[in-house]
Formats: structure tokens, C-alpha cells, sequence
């Protein structure tokens, strides 16, 4: 019952929200904003077991963000290794996927401010006892990270934890987060690392299934991907600001962190 006030609380908030920042912010008069995602990150996007529809904080956010601007978004998927290269293409405006803003990344798209700071976390499963941090991950050869190439986990995992060699072959690289996840699942990589707002999305979808071992492996911050010298970069991120100021981001948060699956 309290799930389901909140909620209710929730979209009334982000209605009034909408409706006092419209007088503010850029009109886009209707425009279609092209964006596109994985749906392989819960909670940020990923693909509802009962509908077969793509949901998450990243389509909530994006959503809104439409909304606020007088702008209609159209959803697009693609995988990770293509994402950002479509955008720089302009085949897509705007792109998200959980995607770190780092300097290499910024010389080829534009990022919109942080819409979410995010630490990095050992993802195992639940009944793990071999290990129970990075360094005694790292003394034996035997433990196997599962990762996604080109990934801030697959970098986290190789310079943080690992020797700096990104040919190192104890990652296994999966084609997506999710795989990755179903990998640690199986049995087939001893840990996964994320972000700690999805590692709370997975715990909460698979209860008893996996844990979080040891501290932070240092933090980063998300921003949505658009086509370089986009002219809807000062329009999202006014949108973005508005959100953290009225409460939606955190509201968001609370959602999908939270309440999801609980």
C-alpha cells in the first residue's frame, strides 16, 4: 500500500512539476527527439517481463524530460558497441545506457550534465565465500570476471582490481551487461561489477540470488549522449536541472531503487 501511494504521489508531483517549469523552459513545439537505448541495464532501461515494453529510470527521466520541453520522444534501441557512434552519426539525438562521462568519450559526442552519480560495486552471487573484496579477488587466478567490452565496468575491472592489461583473461567479455549478469548467474564468471543503483535493481528482481562484497571502486557520473554541437544540449540540460530541483531525480531514484520489485 505504501508502494502504491507513492506512486500515486509521484505522478501527481511530476504533473505539477511539468506544468510550473513550462513557462520556463525552452518550447521545442512538438519536435521529435530521436532516442535510443539498450534495454540491458536495470533499472535504467530494460525490457518488462509482463508487457514486452521497454521501462526504467533512464525512460522515466527521458520521458519527462519531453514532457517539459513540448517535445515528443521517439524510442530507438541499439547495442552498446553501436550506440555511440549512431549518435555522433546522427542517426539518433540523443542516446543513454547507463554511459559514464569520461574525456575519451566526450571528443566524440556531446554529454549532457550528470543526471546520476553512480559508485562501483562487486556484484557475486549470494552464497559466495571465496572472496570477499577486490584484493582477494585479484591474489587468485582462478576468479573470472564476466564483463561487457568497452565498458566503465570492464575498466573498473581491469585497472582497479585486475593488472592493467586489457587483454587480461580473466575477463570474459559477454555481448551485453545482462548477459553478464546471467553469466555470474550460472556460475560461469565469479563476479560482475556496476554501479550501485543497478545492483540494487538486480538484487531486488532476484531475491537471494546475489549480494554486493567490499567497498566502492571509485565513483562516476551519467549523462545522456547527444549528436556534437546538438542544439538540444542547453534545452536537456535546463530540463535536467529543473528535475533536481523540484525533486523529480530524486523521486526517480526512489522508484526504481527502492520500490521496484520490493
Amino acid at each position: 500500500m505504501t508502494s502504491l501511494l507513492f506512486r500515486v504521489a509521484l505522478i501527481i508531483a511530476v504533473s505539477i512539476s511539468s506544468i510550473s517549469f513550462a513557462a520556463t523552459l525552452p518550447d521545442l513545439k512538438g519536435r521529435t527527439i530521436l532516442a535510443v537505448t539498450e534495454n540491458a541495464y536495470t533499472p535504467l532501461n530494460f525490457v518488462d517481463a509482463d508487457t514486452g515494453k521497454g521501462i526504467g529510470w533512464e525512460y522515466d527521466a527521458m520521458n519527462e524530460i519531453g514532457k517539459r520541453l513540448n517535445a515528443k520522444i521517439e524510442w530507438h534501441l541499439s547495442s552498446w558497441d553501436t550506440m555511440i557512434q549512431a549518435v555522433k552519426q546522427n542517426q539518433y539525438d540523443i542516446g543513454m545506457d547507463g554511459i559514464t562521462i569520461n574525456e575519451e568519450r566526450a571528443q566524440q559526442i556531446d554529454f549532457s550534465i550528470p543526471y546520476m552519480t553512480a559508485q562501483q560495486f562487486m556484484l557475486v552471487r549470494a552464497d559466495e565465500e571465496r572472496f570477499q573484496d577486490a584484493e582477494s579477488f585479484a591474489a587468485n587466478d582462478d576468479f573470472q570476471f564476466g564483463a561487457q567490452a568497452g565498458t566503465t565496468n570492464f575498466y573498473v575491472a581491469v585497472y582497479n582490481v585486475l593488472d592493467g592489461d586489457e587483454n587480461n583473461s580473466r575477463i570474459t567479455l559477454l555481448e551485453t551487461f545482462g548477459a553478464s549478469v546471467q553469466a555470474l548467474k550460472s556460475g560461469d564468471v565469479d563476479s560482475v561489477l556496476m554501479d550501485s543503483a543497478s545492483a540494487r535493481g538486480y538484487i531486488g528482481a532476484n531475491p537471494g540470488q546475489f549480494k554486493v562484497i567490499g567497498g566502492p571502486l571509485g565513483s562516476e557520473d551519467f549523462g545522456f549522449i547527444l549528436t556534437p554541437d546538438s542544439d538540444l544540449l542547453k534545452p536537456v540540460n535546463a530540463a535536467i536541472e529543473s528535475m533536481r530541483k523540484d525533486g523529480t531525480l530524486e523521486a526517480l531514484n526512489k522508484k526504481w531503487f527502492f520500490d521496484y520489485n520490493q
